[in-house]
């Protein structure tokens, strides 16, 4: 009670100022206003101060419509209890050891097919290697049933199948900018395990019909460890397990077809092993081969054509016009072969550039043989030069008739003779006779040899004819020699 008249006793200092009042003036209503409100100042000087500023600004609350979501992976206070029980299980074992085999699903997705080499026998490419298995180790209770995904690093703690390339040279994981490897696990236990890799693997192509042909490899998976008992590998989807990008070419060879099968695979110490097959078939371009090997072989036999309309006395033209040919097509087999392997069965190649190489050759062996009965008609010649007497100052006429041994028709061949060798008649008139005698001889024996068959005794004893039947013989066949190669490996 406020005495009246009196002062309200002061209890705090921080009321001081509020409470010297003079309460007997005030009427009753206020009096009772002004006790409630030293009581609210008296309870609040009782609270606990404030700290003093430390210079950190203060973080705006969130606003009571936000709902902060729960951190599934801060640990409770407690045992700590992990979503994966990776350490309450031995992940050395297989899933459900002891039982059946386990399935593992496998898709590829190729991203590129690097080269293709024919000197090394292999190809490298760069795919996406996925596995799909199920290991209820890895379970684990989600009310939003979400997967959870994870780097390499879980990798080495849990049990992976042990997949490998057959027949590869080199393989490697991408580790730019880390580890290419995502492992994604599902509230049931099921898993994806994804890889990015480049592997370089043998092929073994036939080149019988190179540049010509089409080669078929092939890229195999297997397990390492697990035989068939143990670990079941198939293509997921079937042939809709292998993907790849639209993009992929080569500069060679065309990609014609992508497929998949499978097969088992026995080894007599170990037992039978799933293993996958990823086919795919190439196709070479021709058209640089065109370029490079057939259009100038094809030209360099052409080459050699030319010298059956170069005189026959011109020796240093057709010498050098054979062996240059002849070089240049050594030349072009050199080198087609340094750029192969060196196998032991002829190419389809090899047979067009080594034809290609005794037309040629037969070019230069028939100037060869030109020259030579050149030089025997020439010594042959001379003989009759030596048997038969002077005709010094005889005149030169179509028709003429020497001792009555030679016709009219038998003069008339002078028409086709050389006039270097009747003209002036006083320098060279033997030459006459000399001609005379050996078409007489011509004449007759191709009277009786046409009848007998020997047409090649005369095309031989006249050399401008060999020439003259070349020109026609050699373009032929190489014509024909073209049509049965194209249509036979094209």
């Amino acid at each position: 009670m406020v005495k009246p008249g009196g002062i309200l006793p002061i209890k705090s200092p921080c009321t001081a100022a509020c409470c010297i009042i003079d309460v007997c003036r005030m009427p009753y209503l206020m009096r009772l206003a002004l006790v409630l409100f030293c009581l609210m100042a008296l309870v609040e000087s009782r609270k606990p101060r404030r700290k003093r500023w430390t210079g950190l600004l203060e973080t705006s609350k969130p606003s009571h419509s936000y709902k902060k979501n729960l951190d599934v992976t801060k640990m409770r206070p407690g045992k700590p209890r992990p979503l994966l029980r990776v350490e309450d299980h031995d992940f050395t074992m297989r899933p459900a050891f002891g039982g059946p085999a386990i399935p593992v699903g496998v898709d590829v997705q190729v991203e590129s097919l690097d080269s293709i080499s024919e000197v090394d026998m292999d190809f490298t490419m760069t795919l996406y290697l996925r596995h799909y298995w199920r290991d209820e180790r890895l379970a684990f209770p989600s009310s939003s049933n979400k997967s959870m995904t994870f780097d390499g690093r879980l990798v080495k703690k849990i049990w992976v199948p042990d997949v490998f390339f057959v027949h590869s040279k080199r393989s490697f994981i991408h580790d730019t900018t880390t580890d290419n490897i995502m492992l994604r696990v599902f509230p049931d236990g099921h898993v994806l395990y994804s890889m990015r890799i480049t592997v370089t693997a043998m092929c073994n192509m036939d080149f019988s019909h190179f540049p010509l042909d089409s080669q078929t490899c092939s890229l195999e998976l297997e397990s390492y460890a697990y035989t068939d008992e143990d670990l079941m590998l198939y293509w997921k989807n079937g042939d809709e397990s292998l993907k790849t990008d639209e993009k992929i070419s080569l500069s060679q060879f065309l990609i014609q077809k992508f497929h998949t099968t499978s097969r088992l695979a026995f080894y007599s110490s170990t037992g039978w092993y799933n293993r996958l097959y990823i086919n795919f078939t190439l196709r070479r371009h021709i058209f640089f081969f065109l370029l490079q090997t057939y259009f100038p072989a094809t030209l360099m036999v052409m080459l050699s054509w030319v010298s059956f309309w170069i005189d026959h006395r011109a020796v240093p033209a057709r010498v050098s016009l054979g062996i240059m040919t002849v070089l240049t097509m050594s030349t072009i087999i050199t080198g087609v072969n340094a750029s192969m392997p060196r196998v032991s069965y002829i190419r389809a190649v090899d047979i067009y550039l080594w034809v290609s190489f005794v037309f040629v050759f037969l070019s230069v062996l028939e100037y060869a043989a030109v020259n030579y009965l050149t030089t025997l008609q020439e010594q042959k010649e001379q003989k009759f030069r030596e048997k038969l007497p002077c005709m010094c100052g005889m005149l030169h006429s179509r028709t003429m008739m020497l001792d009555g041994s030679y016709s009219e028709s038998e003069a008339n061949s002078l028409a086709g003779y050389p006039r270097s060798h009747i003209l002036p008649e006083e320098e060279r008139p033997d030459n006459i006779v000399v001609h005379l005698a050996l078409n007489s001889e011509l004449t007759s024996s191709r009277k009786k040899g046409l009848l007998k068959g020997q047409m090649g005794l005369y095309i031989f004893q006249n050399t401008h004819a060999i020439d003259k039947y070349s020109r026609l013989i050699f373009p032929a066949f190489y014509i024909v020699f073209n049509l049965i190669y194209w249509s036979v490996f094209s």
